[in-house]
């Protein structure tokens, strides 16, 4: 790949490189006369373009940097102080299967500061495959362990291994080698995240994949299977915000924009990748399976298509959406319908992935976190790095709140954020099993019958993820709140009349929020971030119920249902002067 520097007309430099694995060490150390905000961000775009460059002595690094007319003045003084060069026409830089002097005068020029373009016969998942040949191996590493944070264990397996639960029966938790991550500084790592949102190289044009170091740091960019998902739309809810609750910075993280319609996206591109690393390793799957409520279903299905990789999907019938239904239909799946909950349904498929090679997608597989994770860190990213003072997130089998928590986590513990926010878990009350044991002082936790909600996808009533919930909720100084069906709906619908479309579960996480705020726990002056976890028109049948308030026992008393009117010129002359209180 041809990499480019330059500043406007100015000195271009252009090396040959054969990797887009991260560097090694000599990062924050080498950089730190760039102290200006510009220096260091010219200095990560160049380093993300020509990524083994940070492989070279800080000297080289230097040397080479000094060839540029962006930061050669100070470059320059700086390599004196340094030691006697090591980088002169007698000592070329190498970078990949070229050679180039480093001194300026020899250094090849261009007028444009722009990468070359890539043959026209080449896709990017080809030039990434072109870019990565004789890459050095990847310095980073992830692994499973048994999630038991209060115990220590030296139980742990490859993420290579087929393999949901500890010996003791425990959940698994993906683990990162946090010492090697450590080595580069925290100004890295936000300087590399930011020199990838909207790009559109292969796989860092995604948002989970951006952050790949922190997600599947091992996998072979080849093996990935992405749609782009992520880098999803934070939306500043300014009339929900100042009219409803008083408050000047509230905001809506609008993770159903992805690519079928949820935050599911997030953590199936890494589990349907694994998969299709297992499966090239000859490992021997016939194919994906999960239990849904309908937005798991439909994110391992488009994933799966992608990938050429059989789906069957496990859901309940008459339970979900005929949006959330079709999804998995249209991408070829394997769909049972089965006259059970979701709960059922998590049983049967257990039973059968124990039975047969399929591998198990539910969020008992803690690969999915992995990318979910990635949301958490987007909104620091999209606050610049500064951290919210609430999160507040949906919840049915309690893998996302971990995820949320987990990605937070690890920005604090690499020096990204001082702090974490503090997380709430808003259920249904008719799905709220989290909820009875928080209440009851995390004492004698018990599965409920969950009963019919219209926040479908958390109708849940034994959650895989209780343990991990709770973990996060306690390490956050957390809370749980609970939304009944109509305090949830007239969530919706007040959050639509002023510019949202949200789905009911992002109700339930709305209408947590207004009761915290009229208890006083949220101020009018705390920075809150509500998570939507799907798109609404996922769920147009709902709205389509509360407008038309044919919902039984519910007043829908924002319903805005349309004006029946005759085909006469008076008569709508008559409603426009009652409805917009006209004078005649």
């Amino acid at each position: 790949m041809i990499c480019a520097m330059s500043s406007g007309s100015a000195l271009a430099t252009r090396l040959m490189t054969t990797t887009t694995e991260l560097p090694a060490m000599h990062i924050s150390r080498s950089v730190s006369f760039l102290t200006s905000q510009q220096q260091q961000y010219s200095y990560y775009s160049f380093l993300h373009t020509c990524p083994r460059i940070a492989t070279f002595t800080p000297t080289k690094q230097l040397k080479l940097l000094a060839s540029t007319e962006r930061i050669s003045a100070m470059a320059s003084s700086h390599v004196e102080k340094l030691s006697p060069s090591s980088v002169s026409a007698e000592n070329p830089v190498e970078c990949g299967s070229s050679v180039h002097d480093a001194s300026s005068s020899s250094l090849e020029t261009q007028a444009s500061a722009s990468p070359k373009k890539r043959p026209a016969d080449e896709n990017i998942r080809d030039e990434a495959r072109r870019q990565g040949l004789g890459a050095p191996r990847c310095t980073f590493s992830a692994k499973y362990v048994p999630f038991s944070p209060f115990e220590d264990t030296e139980e742990e397996y490859s993420l290579d291994e087929i393999i949901y639960r500890s010996k003791t029966g425990a959940l698994l938790d993906v683990q990162h080698d946090l010492e090697a991550l450590k080595k580069y500084d925290a100004t890295y790592w936000k300087n590399l995240f930011d020199s990838r949102v909207g790009k559109t190289s292969w796989p860092y044009g995604s948002g989970v994949w951006s952050k790949k170091e922190w997600v599947l740091p091992q996998i072979d960019n080849d093996d990935i299977v992405s749609l782009f998902e992520g880098n999803s739309n934070l939306f500043w809810a300014e009339r929900f915000g100042k009219e409803m609750l008083q408050m000047n910075d509230l905001w809506v993280k609008q993770c159903g924009i992805s690519h079928t319609g949820s935050f599911k996206d997030l953590g199936m591109t890494v589990l349907v990748s694994q998969v299709n690393r297992l499966r090239r390793m000859k490992k021997p799957l016939l194919g994906v399976g999960c239990a849904s409520t309908g937005d798991t279903s439909a994110a391992l299905s488009a994933y799966c298509a992608a990938a050429g990789i059989p789906a069957i999907v496990f859901l309940p019938a008459n339970r979900i959406s005929i949006a959330q239904l079709v999804q998995p239909i249209a991408n070829g799946a394997l769909v049972l319908s089965l006259d059970t909950d979701f709960d059922g349904c998590m049983r049967l498929i257990r039973e059968v992935t124990a039975e047969l090679p399929i591998y198990l997608a539910n969020s008992l597989n803690s690969l999915r976190l992995e990318g979910q994770k990635t949301a958490a860190i987007e909104i620091c990213q999209q606050f610049d790095w500064e951290v919210p003072d609430w999160v507040i997130v949906p919840g049915g089998n309690l893998g996302n709140i971990y995820a949320f928590f987990k990605g937070f986590h690890m920005c604090k513990e690499l020096g990204l954020i001082d702090r974490i926010p503090r997380l709430v878990c808003a259920q249904a009350a008719n799905a709220n099993p989290l909820y009875l044991y928080y209440k009851a002082g995390w004492k004698n936790f018990k599965a409920i019958k969950a009963s019919n909600t219209f926040a479908s996808a958390i109708q849940i009533g034994d959650p895989v993820s209780i343990d991990r919930a709770v973990f996060a909720l306690q390490n956050s100084d957390g809370i749980v709140e609970e939304a009944t069906e109509e305090e949830l709906m007239d969530a919706c619908a007040q959050a639509d009349l002023t510019g949202m479309f949200t789905c009911p579960h992002t109700g339930v996480a709305l209408a947590a929020l207004i009761k915290l705020r009229k208890n006083g726990v949220i101020r009018a002056t705390d920075r809150a971030v509500v998570v939507s976890t799907a798109h609404g028109l996922k769920f147009t049948q709902s709205k389509i119920d509360y407008h038309s308030k044919a919902i039984a026992d519910l007043p829908c008393k924002f319903a805005n249902p349309p004006v029946q009117v005759a085909n006469d010129f008076g008569a709508v002359m008559d409603v426009l002067r009652r409805e917009l209180s006209l004078s005649r």
